[in-house]
């Protein structure tokens, strides 16, 4: 799936991958940036809790947003593809300033939402103005190309990794979550060497990525975030290596930005913090 087209007299709207396991109880720093992107307070969110199969998933967001501020919070349980042709959900999707998609299993996302009227309302939504961001498998489904599951370690191993479609709001990143607690670089480094065009984000947990209107990504939370620029990658052995063996990849560039950190997905250029 590729973005939806924006409208001559509108700029796209935030997109926010989050590493998983934010901060809910205390500053709760990345999900009041969420709000204060998606127009702070007097803003509406609509909460997707889809991939979660805890009942309480969604009211629990619909409660973090109001204590920040929320005008509106609402969580849209959609539990199978018929849920996705319900008018009146649609219509809270299309009334929304921000959009939050919870974490859990990704799959449950693509199996339930992928290729229904929900996800392009959403593709819709973000192209004119509004904010989509989700958080782990959330994170992961924002994409166009997701990755649904893979290996654990350091090192790039055929086979390590399957691609899935996902929601398609952007083609320039390719998002992985809870990166460094669950030593995902080597899975990372396996999907970006099928697909060299896409920028490997990797985010720790309480971690976040801001990517304004401008296609350029700032870092919010706790954490770090680890960008894999394949741009300039002079070789890889994905098309030879057998199943499970290495994988080669020369002229990778890898940066480690922090709070503040920027990166512009246009010029490929990183930036610390400004002090």
């Amino acid at each position: 799936m590729s973005p939806s087209k924006i409208p001559t007299d509108r700029k796209r709207g935030y997109i926010v991958p989050i590493g998983g396991a934010e901060d809910k109880e205390g500053q709760s720093h990345v999900l009041r940036k969420f709000l204060d992107v998606s127009g702070g307070e007097g803003a509406r969110i609509v909460i997707i809790p889809t991939a979660s199969t805890m009942e309480d998933t969604g009211r629990r967001y619909e409660k973090l947003f109001k204590k920040l501020g929320a005008d509106e919070a609402k969580a849209l349980p959609f539990q199978t593809r018929d849920d996705a042709n319900k008018k009146e959900w649609l219509d809270y999707i299309d009334r929304a300033n921000g959009i939050f998609i919870t974490g859990g299993n990704q799959l449950r996302l693509t199996t339930i939402l992928g290729g229904t009227l929900v996800a392009r309302a959403i593709r819709r939504a973000n192209a004119h103005g509004v904010t989509v961001g989700g958080t782990s498998a959330g994170a992961a489904i924002l994409s166009e190309h997701m990755i649904a599951y893979g290996a654990e370690g350091h090192t790039p191993h055929a086979g390590a990794v399957t691609l899935v479609p996902g929601f398609g709001l952007s083609n320039r990143i390719m998002v992985d979550q809870h990166f460094r607690q669950r030593d995902r670089l080597g899975r990372l480094l396996t999907a970006l060497a099928y697909n060299p065009f896409a920028v490997g984000v990797g985010l720790d947990e309480d971690t976040a990525a801001f990517i304004d209107p401008e296609r350029k990504l700032t870092v919010v939370g706790a954490g770090a975030l680890t960008i894999v620029d394949t741009s300039e990658l002079t070789h890889s052995s994905i098309a030879e290596a057998k199943e499970g063996r290495p994988v080669c990849m020369t002229n990778v560039r890898l940066h480690v930005l922090i709070e503040g950190g920027t990166f512009d997905l246009e010029t490929r250029r990183a930036a610390a913090a400004e002090r």
